[in-house]
């Protein structure tokens, strides 16, 4: 490839010469957010994983959602650009855990969050993202207990909005969003006092009591760019902040650093780089590599959830 090229231009380059296409989730860098095909949250990477035409997938995210659109695309070549981007709530739930847990018991409907291994995916009944845990939990008959797993902040959001009783949620929790403190938050709101507070709901209960809106990562950009009020802060991964930024730039966003890092990104999503990117193109590595038995039995959990409005 010729030496002058931009780095940009040779990704560009290799996309085209291995017929790819570049998916980005939105806590990405803003610079593979710009050369991304399509930019969303796990639902909508999920739908457009499958909707194009190309040989090769290269997935700027975490590693579980690398395997999510490998299930949906099995004839196709699927890379990361970093193998250890990886995710908390991946590590709280493994499938031998799920299987014991189903084994003790059997009349649950186990409901897990995207945010979860394939393994943990082929063991399930019906996948959700954190935009349709709701409208999925209710289309599990009422009289049916419930299993959900594994972000319990996510779980208790989900059970107080659908009043579910019968439903029982796992202990895991996003390294991001869990360790986003109510104080902080209340510090943010006495020094941006007309700002608006939008959550995702990963977030602690004392933090969405706090909010305005709750919501996924896009459901989040949709309502700071539709609403009329000129100021938000925003619970949530600060890779957000190059869509808003983009869609309303009239408008001023605030983010709360957490805990962990003093900071608001996720260090996962972080690990991968342009470069890192250009690799995985040029030599088709990282690969998600799946037996097609595990596929087929995470499919259908997936389909189920893509099937529901």
């Amino acid at each position: 490839m010729p030496a002058t090229l931009t780095l940009a231009e040779e990704i560009l380059e290799l996309k085209r010469l291995r017929r790819a296409v570049i998916l980005a989730h939105h806590y990405q860098s803003s610079e593979i957010q710009e050369l991304a095909d399509a930019v969303g949250d796990s639902l909508e990477l999920a739908r457009a994983a499958r909707n194009f035409d190309g040989d090769v997938i290269a997935f700027c995210g975490v590693w579980f959602m690398a395997e999510t659109a490998k299930v949906l695309n099995p004839t196709r070549t699927v890379v990361v650009p970093d193998r250890d981007a990886g995710c908390s709530l991946v590590d709280s739930c493994t499938a031998d855990q799920l299987r014991a847990w189903r084994r003790a018991h059997p009349d649950y409907a186990v409901v897990s969050y995207i945010n979860t291994s394939v393994e943990v995916k082929a063991e399930s009944d019906i996948l959700c993202t954190s935009r349709n845990a709701v409208a999925i939990v209710n289309s599990i008959p009422a009289s049916q207990p419930v299993l959900f797993l594994p972000d319990i902040n996510l779980g208790n959001y989900v059970k107080s909005q659908t009043g579910r009783q019968n439903m029982r949620i796992w202990q895991g929790a996003c390294i991001v969003h869990a360790t986003f403190p109510a104080r902080r938050l209340t510090a943010a709101r006495l020094a941006h006092p007309e700002a608006l507070v939008a959550a995702h709901p990963e977030c602690p209960s004392d933090v969405l009591r706090m909010a305005d809106f709750i919501g996924s990562t896009s459901a989040i950009i949709d309502w700071c760019v539709s609403n009329s009020a000129p100021e938000f802060i925003v619970m949530t991964e600060s890779g957000v902040s190059h869509s808003l930024q983009k869609l309303a730039p009239h408008k001023r966003f605030h983010f709360v650093a957490n805990e962990n890092c003093n900071c608001s990104e996720c260090p996962h999503m972080r690990r991968n780089t342009l470069e890192k990117l250009r690799d995985s193109l040029d030599r088709l590595e990282p690969r998600v590599e799946l037996a097609p038995d595990l596929i087929a039995r995470a499919a259908l959990p997936i389909e189920r959830m893509l099937a529901v409005k």
